[in-house]
């Protein structure tokens, strides 16, 4: 075991030393060391803490859990192949077939990187948050203050846990009941197409037991086309932001990157550059493991 996480500590600091930081949507200053990405912009990327990174690299920590390990491989922009290999160095079985995927590839993470002038924010079929630029948590609220297992939007919508908690308050042009709906079709539609993934199987029995609105949904719900939807955010430094919000389907691997814009010139566009900026708060909070 011990021959396991050594590989798995040499794998993460040769895969970050392959990393570039521009494509990783860092931005790159004159004089700079690092071959790739520093040990904190992994751990800012993955969002976990610099000091478990650290550990995980020098084989201090031992049994990084499945989450910790996806979260890692898709901070490292990793391959289907070399995220497999990250798994087996930790001693884990990869995501099997027939369960939702969670690896954005590469070239959607460069994408996504580069248009840092937009909140983006990359879900699976079962609207898990997978991957999310500064400027999404300078919007929405930093994703990292929320347990691992509970980023999920439609916990955020129909639950009672720390991700409903962590929302800020949204209204949405097409009616407040738009969000809702589409959520539950595109779960339904997920059961139908992944019948044995049991992280779906989990999170559809808790959102029965906890919202009654859910349980009505789910037995009414039909499928719905996502369109563009103009939402506004209540946020706590910069006040109401109006933004269109599209919803854009990644082909063949299953994920939907949700972006926010506004047209150029606007009040709105102001108060985005502000974020960006600022951060959209005045404290930093810690990520945790």
């Amino acid at each position: 075991m011990a021959a396991l996480r050594s590989g798995f500590g040499a794998l993460l600091h040769a895969w970050r030393d392959r990393l570039s930081p521009a494509d990783a949507g860092f931005t790159v200053t004159a004089g700079r060391r690092a071959p790739g990405l520093r040990r904190e912009e992994l751990a800012q990327l993955a969002g976990l803490s610099v000091d478990y990174v650290l550990r995980l690299e020098q084989g201090r920590a031992t049994n990084p859990s499945a989450q910790v390990v996806g979260a890692l491989a898709r901070a490292l922009q990793l391959s289907r192949d070399e995220r497999d290999r990250l798994y087996r160095s930790a001693g884990l079985l990869p995501p099997q077939d027939g369960t939702i995927n969670t690896h954005v590839p590469p070239g959607v993470q460069r994408l996504a990187a580069r248009l840092g002038d937009f909140p983006i924010g990359v879900f699976a079929a079962d609207w898990t948050l997978v991957w999310w630029n500064p400027l999404w948590s300078a919007l929405l609220g930093d994703p990292t203050v929320v347990p691992a297992d509970e980023r999920n939007l439609a916990r955020a919508v129909f639950g009672n846990g720390a991700a409903h908690a962590a929302v800020r308050p949204v209204r949405s042009e097409r009616g407040e009941d738009a969000l809702p709906t589409a959520i539950v079709a595109d779960l339904k539609d997920a059961v139908s197409r992944y019948p044995a993934d049991p992280r779906l199987a989990r999170l559809v029995a808790d959102l029965r037991g906890a919202s009654d609105a859910f349980v009505h949904l789910w037995a009414t719900a039909t499928a719905a086309q996502h369109t563009t939807d103009r939402k506004t955010i209540l946020h706590p430094e910069v006040g109401e932001i109006e933004l269109d919000c599209d919803v854009l389907v990644v082909p063949g691997a299953d994920l939907r990157m949700v972006t926010y814009t506004a047209a150029a010139g606007s009040s709105d566009a102001g108060k985005l550059d502000l974020l960006r900026v600022t951060g959209g708060r005045t404290g930093t909070a810690q990520p945790t493991t």
